[in-house]
């Protein structure tokens, strides 16, 4: 009988499901904070299941020589280490949507207790005083709530506003103008958002492209006595400029429930009177924690009894017997995307993946999922296979599939098309043996393999660019590992995919954008 140990404070109805489902369960809350009995016992168990109290980190999973799965009951998995856990082949779930209308009525409240001072007005009330002219507030009718990331708890937080009819401006680069009008939301950039809002408020993850999405220079691009919430995550806003800004009466009033060191027992924002302040509460109500509590006990023990995955953040959800034939398959997919969601500037209203040849026989639900999971990465770092197609469908993006029985020159050849607001892109792979290549971009045929390091170019036809390429990397040390040519026709646009062995730096890539005839390039990875 597998075994699962619960080290937070979990609903009691989590270990009950483990039991009705024949999973051992020992009931632990509080071990995870005790590091080194954690780590003298997580050996005895197949699964572990936290909230966020627990580090699963390098030394937990390498102690934890019996761990199937980890499971965190909640969305954030910066307390699991995942990519120890994933060389370890332990995987990590969660449970991404149990929490979303908490998250989201907390960001109201916080809206509410900003714009009426009634965290000041309660202290000043229970201390005696009767300040009433103190505590002059404003309405939410009528004014203009900026959203910065309308995903699944943004788009609930969107919708409350224009049931509080104000008007609802959003900014996310995969929302679709289609969902837009869905949600009754106006669809604008980000500077945009930061000039016509009165109140901003973040629902974003924590990515590369989000950190200090709210620095100094954004803050400064806010309109006037605006107020800024951040239920969100931590690292999203400048805290130190936010709290300049503050001072300088710039910014009215900020709600924070999220810090970018928690927990966060000191800070420089606490005890400012214009400053709202909670211990990331946004997923603490008893209806929140009950659901991520049965819903990681139930995908863990169907994991354990049955083979099965679902929110997995490091494998795709594929039964054991699927699992070597879709391995390749998948992995190509995922590949695909990547190569097309690096290449994605705007706003992505619809993805096909075509399947021809054998390939179009099996199983290609994981396939798509792996397919668009790559497309929204490089935005949406908390994606993943499984994942990937219901936040796709929140921002709008209709996701195709389609069939063909022959692949013509290839055995199996998957096809990803990519539309959005101003282009219309396609990109085709195969496999040769079990290595994914490239065999076309654009209708433009060529066979290229991945590589960690790449420069893509795109330029007309014209005689000397390779030349100059070759002379743009060599005066950048750059060493090439393969390099890819394809065209359309004889003159028009042709694509250099070049591997290398260093990542492209800005500099190289403004030299290589210098060269006459190119049109575009851009660093990738994989």
């Amino acid at each position: 009988m597998p075994k699962v140990l619960i080290s937070d404070a979990l609903s009691e109805t989590a270990a009950d499901i483990f039991r009705d489902r024949g999973v051992d369960v020992d009931y632990e809350p509080g071990l995870g904070k005790d590091r080194d009995r954690l780590l003298s016992v997580i050996g005895d168990y197949d699964g572990l299941a936290v909230r966020s109290a627990t580090k699963a980190t390098e030394a937990v999973i390498a102690a934890g020589k019996n761990l199937k799965v980890i499971g965190r009951a909640g969305i954030g998995v910066d307390n699991i280490d995942i990519p120890s856990a994933t060389a370890a082949g332990i995987v990590v779930m969660n449970t991404p949507y149990g929490n979303a209308i908490t998250t989201a009525e907390h960001a109201i409240a916080m809206m509410f207790a900003l714009v009426r001072k009634i965290p000041q007005a309660n202290q000043s009330t229970h201390a005696g005083k009767w300040e009433k002219s103190a505590f002059m507030g404003a309405e939410v009718f009528g004014k203009t709530l900026g959203v910065i990331g309308c995903g699944n708890i943004g788009s609930i937080v969107a919708e409350r506003g224009v049931g509080l009819k104000m008007r609802v401006i959003a900014f996310d680069p995969f929302l679709t103008d289609s969902r837009a009008v869905e949600l009754g939301v106006e669809k604008v950039d980000l500077d945009t958002l930061l000039a016509r809002a009165d109140i901003v408020t973040l629902h974003t993850p924590l990515t590369d492209q989000t950190r200090d999405i709210l620095g100094r220079e954004n803050i400064g691009k806010l309109k006037h006595g605006a107020y800024v919430i951040n239920c969100a995550r931590g690292g999203l806003v400048d805290e130190e400029a936010l709290k300049d800004a503050l001072d300088e009466g710039k910014i009215a009033g900020a709600g924070i429930d999220v810090f970018a060191k928690e927990p966060a027992t000191e800070h420089p924002l606490f005890g400012h009177p214009a400053v709202v302040a909670t211990p990331h509460l946004g997923a603490s109500t008893r209806e929140a924690q009950e659901n991520v509590a049965i819903q990681i006990a139930e995908q863990m023990a169907e994991f354990l009894t049955r083979g099965a995955v679902s929110n997995a953040l490091n494998m795709p959800s594929i039964t054991a017997e699927e699992a070597p034939r879709l391995k390749p398959f998948i992995a190509l997919a995922e590949d695909l995307g990547a190569f097309a969601g690096q290449l994605t500037e705007t706003s992505i209203s619809a993805i096909e993946v075509s399947y021809a040849g054998a390939v179009a026989k099996l199983n290609t639900k994981p396939l798509t999922a792996a397919a668009v999971a790559g497309v929204l990465k490089p935005m949406l770092s908390e994606v993943n296979v499984v994942n990937a197609p219901v936040i796709a469908k929140d921002r709008g993006i209709a996701i195709a599939e389609t069939y063909r029985d022959s692949a013509d020159s290839y055995e199996s050849v998957i096809r990803l098309r990519i539309v959005t607001e101003r282009d219309d892109r396609t990109v085709s792979g195969a496999l040769f043996g079990p290595a994914p290549k490239i065999v076309e971009i654009k209708g433009v045929e060529m066979e290229a393999g991945f590589a960690p390091h790449m420069l893509y170019t795109t330029n007309d036809d014209k005689p000397g660019f390779i030349g100059a390429l070759g002379a743009a990397l060599g005066e950048s040390n750059m060493n090439i590992g393969a390099f890819n040519l394809g065209r359309s026709a004889p003159g028009a646009e042709a694509i250099a995919l070049v591997a290398v062995d260093d990542p492209v730096t800005d500099e190289l890539l403004e030299k290589v954008r210098a060269i006459s005839h190119v049109r575009q390039a851009k660093a990738l990875t994989f």
